[in-house]
C-alpha cells in the first residue's frame, strides 16, 4: 500500500510542477492545486495510514492499548495543509483576475515597461 501511495504522490508533484512551468496561468493554478493535493498524499503516506485504527478518541470505560488509537498528529497537519493550500489557491485566483482585468490577456508573457515604449 506504501508503495502505491508513493507512486500516486510521485506522479501528483510531478504533474504539478509540469503544469507550473506552462505560460497559461490557468495551468498554474491547476499545478498548484496538484501540488496541495499531493503534499496532504505525503502527510498520510508518513503518519502510517492503516484503517483497522480507531480515532483518536479516548474513552474511560475502554480496555484498549494506546496502540490500537490512531496518531492524531498527522491527522492535524493535514487539516493544516488543506487550509493553506486553500488560502494560497484563492491568492492565485485573485492574482489571476487581476492580471487579466489590467492585461486582457491569461497568457504569462514579459510585458515591456511603459516607460520603455516612450
Amino acid at each position: 500500500m506504501e508503495l502505491l501511495i508513493t507512486l500516486f504522490v510521485f506522479v501528483l508533484y510531478f504533474g504539478g510542477f509540469y503544469l507550473m512551468m506552462r505560460r497559461h496561468v490557468f495551468e498554474v493554478l491547476l499545478g498548484t492545486l496538484l501540488l496541495t493535493h499531493a503534499t496532504s498524499m505525503l502527510l498520510i503516506a508518513m503518519g502510517g495510514w492503516k484503517p483497522e485504527e480507531r480515532p483518536p478518541i479516548l474513552v474511560p470505560s475502554a480496555e484498549l492499548p494506546l496502540s490500537a488509537y490512531a496518531d492524531p498528529v498527522p491527522q492535524a497537519l493535514i487539516l493544516t495543509a488543506i487550509v493553506i493550500g486553500f488560502g494560497v489557491t484563492a491568492y492565485l485566483v485573485v492574482l489571476i483576475m487581476r492580471g487579466n482585468e489590467e492585461m486582457n490577456d491569461m497568457e504569462m508573457t514579459e510585458r515591456p515597461r511603459e516607460e520603455d515604449e516612450a
